[in-house]
Parts: C-alpha cells; structure tokens; sequence
C-alpha cells in the first residue's frame, strides 16, 4: 500500500531517467496527471496522457533528455503527509533563483510558483523541479 502517491511518483520519475527509460507508465489519478501536465508545459518532460487498459487507467510520461542528460536535474517532495509546508504568495520560495519551478496547490489547482505569485496564491508547496 503507498501511502503517499505523489512521493512515489516524483521517485518514480528520478529511477527512470537513472535508467535511462524513455517511457514511464503509472497508475493514474487527477493530481499525478495535473503534475505530469505542469511538468510537460514547463519543458520537462515530452508528453503525459492516460490510457484506459479495461477499467484501470494508466497515465504514460514521455521523459525528456539533453543529449544523454536528462532534462530533470532535480525533483524533490518539500510537503510531505507528516509535514506539511504552506506559503503566503509573498514567501513562495525561488527556485535556483526563478531557473526552476515550485509546484504549488492553491485554492484554484494546481500551478507553479510564479504562476501563483503573479495571481496572488498562497498555497501547499508540493515539490521543487529544475
């Protein structure tokens, strides 16, 4: 049993591009795809949708490589079940000073920093890319 999905995905993430994979291919559910979807319109990963294989859904993400690097230099989970982080617009953090994005959960989704910031959203920081 996992009990934090969204940990297991970003773990998920790191092992393939360790391996080398071009394709990862997970269990689905709304938050990992609106992850793998920031994730895609940042420039980090190729492509991310669901397929429906009977009556489980699977969500397939195209990883992204420079050359033999992968585009992913860095993932990681700040808000975790046991401790939660939340932020005011003003003190969300800067990653890599603005070079890489904070996914953040606000009350309208999920969004990134600097998304969040230029709207005012203050929110639950749920993992660093860059």
């Amino acid at each position: 049993m996992i009990t934090d999905p969204i940990s297991d995905f970003l773990t998920r993430i790191r092992n393939a591009q360790a391996a080398n994979h071009t394709v990862l291919s997970l269990p689905s559910s709304k938050i990992k795809l609106a992850l793998a979807k920031i994730l895609e319109t940042e420039g980090y990963v190729n492509g991310a949708e669901v397929t429906h294989e009977g009556h489980k859904a699977t969500l397939v993400v195209n990883l992204k490589y420079n050359g033999k690097q992968p585009a992913i230099k860095s993932i990681k989970r700040i808000s975790t079940p046991g401790r939660r982080v939340y932020r005011q617009y003003d003190t969300l953090p800067r990653v890599l000073s603005d070079l890489g994005i904070a996914i953040v959960s606000t009350s309208t989704g999920l969004m990134t920093n600097k998304q969040a910031r230029k709207r005012h959203l203050g929110g639950e920081i749920i993992c660093e890319v860059y």
